[in-house]
């Protein structure tokens, strides 16, 4: 008799600062995970992470905010032990900005969107799955600025113009999108996704949802 597979689990965990509507965004994702087979379980309470056994992938949505010693390293087990981790936006990589743990898992940090909403262009750098068929796309939204390890995947990038109060940053060419390993965990960043409407731009979303399925376990 053939071995039945087991049905993968999706725990969504959203919080934080409330402009970035998390539960609203990841809402628009819950359905496409469970169109691909998995269970999906939504929180708001961090101590989902002191308990990951059996999950194959998380999706955090949380920016800012703070999470316990304890909290993180279940986070980071789980990861290391082969979880996917993955989310866009401040909802990863400007969580907990207390926590350089948490940063050095994610591999990047948000500093700062100079100018706030600006038009700028996502460039597509990197040969995989995540990002196949795109070359690049425009956005009127907010362009991250971020401190990034350099052992991470880089699948698209933007670069800065000059502002007036930053005029060094002219020519910085920042990742956009990233993959990196942890252990025996993927883990998946989109810096773009500032508002629900930046998560219905068809590039932004289509990234996002190939992300999710490449991250999990």
């Amino acid at each position: 008799m053939a071995e039945q597979r087991r049905e993968r689990r999706a725990l969504v965990v959203w919080g934080g600062w409330p402009g970035h509507k998390p539960q609203e965004a990841t809402e628009l994702f819950t359905p496409y995970l469970e169109e691909n087979g998995f269970t999906v379980k939504v929180t708001d309470d961090l101590d989902a992470y002191l308990d990951l056994d059996g999950t194959d992938l998380v999706l955090q949505c949380i920016s800012m905010g703070e999470i316990t010693a304890e909290q993180c390293k279940g986070l980071e087990t789980a990861i290391r032990g082969g979880t996917g981790f993955a989310g866009w936006h401040g909802g990863i990589v400007d969580s907990f900005r207390n926590n350089t743990d948490y940063q050095f898992i994610t591999g990047g940090q948000f500093i700062s969107h100079p100018g706030g909403f600006v038009d700028h262009e996502i460039k597509v750098v990197a040969d995989h799955p995540i990002v196949a068929g795109l070359t690049h796309f425009d956005l009127r939204t907010e362009q991250y600025y971020v401190h990034a390890d350099p052992t991470n995947n880089v699948l698209a990038t933007t670069t800065f113009r000059a502002h007036p109060d930053y005029p060094w940053i002219e020519g910085a060419t920042m990742p956009a999108v990233w993959t990196r390993t942890w252990g025996q965990g993927r883990i998946f960043v989109c810096t773009p996704g500032h508002s629900l409407e930046d998560l219905d731009v068809p590039e932004v979303r289509t990234i996002i949802e190939r992300g999710l399925l490449w991250a999990s376990r």
